[in-house]
């Protein structure tokens, strides 16, 4: 039987909880589209190393718990590879061909009616602008019959990102759109369900950005900031 991530999610919830909840100001619009129960498909973009952590909080306010695709590179890691796999979270190894392993084990878990998430870029995008997305996830739509529900984050790559080194603050705003769910067909070509869900998770990067509260003060370095119509121009090939 599948294992599923019950044993060691309240411990890591209350570990986590304190700041997310208060460490962070949140906005989150649109988390009614993301099912109290059932199997269902999260994909979100990809900015900062926190973003399980706030993906996971987001579809905890829907009493979610989340099974996440992640890199197989992130299982080697000595605490995160730990919690990783002591939660059961699914291992990919990209561009091999046990990757496939990877789709059993989410289908299994969406058969288990559970929650998982993915993040279809694959890696943390270095400009902030969304990237053109890998098929793994229409695949698994397609396998599944499960609905994909986009959302878009933006926020804690103030925080902690790629590149940078981290900047840990409090009170940082951190907002969460959530859209409506993506049906993809089984007659549909991956690529052409690929390009709809990406372009679902950058409409509501865009309305993250268009919600967000805080703004570059005069002088300050904006490298964080990006305006809203540019998530949509800027989207290219990862």
């Amino acid at each position: 039987m599948l294992p599923t991530v019950d044993a060691v999610y309240p411990a890591a919830k209350a570990v986590f909880r304190p700041w997310l909840q208060f460490g962070l100001r949140w906005t989150i619009e649109g988390a009614s589209n993301i099912p109290t129960s059932g199997p269902v498909i999260v994909a979100s973009n990809h900015v900062s190393y926190l973003d399980p952590l706030t993906l996971a909080w987001v579809a905890d306010r829907r009493r979610r718990r989340v099974r996440f695709l992640a890199k197989v590179e992130l299982f080697g890691k000595p605490v995160l590879g730990t919690l990783l796999r002591s939660a059961h979270q699914i291992p990919v190894n990209r561009g091999r061909s046990d990757s496939a392993d990877a789709l059993s084990a989410a289908l299994a878990a969406l058969r288990a009616g559970e929650c998982v998430a993915v993040f279809p870029e694959g890696t943390i995008s270095e400009d902030f602008e969304p990237m053109r997305g890998k098929s793994g996830t229409a695949r698994l739509a397609q396998a599944s019959g499960v609905d994909v529900v986009p959302v878009g984050l933006w926020g804690t790559h103030r925080l902690l990102t790629k590149h940078r080194r981290p900047s840990p603050a409090w009170g940082v705003a951190q907002v969460a759109v959530v859209g409506a769910p993506v049906h993809v067909s089984a007659e549909e070509h991956v690529r052409d369900a690929t390009l709809r869900i990406m372009d679902a998770i950058t409409a509501c990067v865009a309305r993250a950005r268009e919600r967000y509260p805080q703004h570059p003060k005069p002088g300050d370095d904006a490298w964080w900031w990006r305006d809203p119509e540019t998530a949509t121009a800027h989207r290219r090939p990862a």
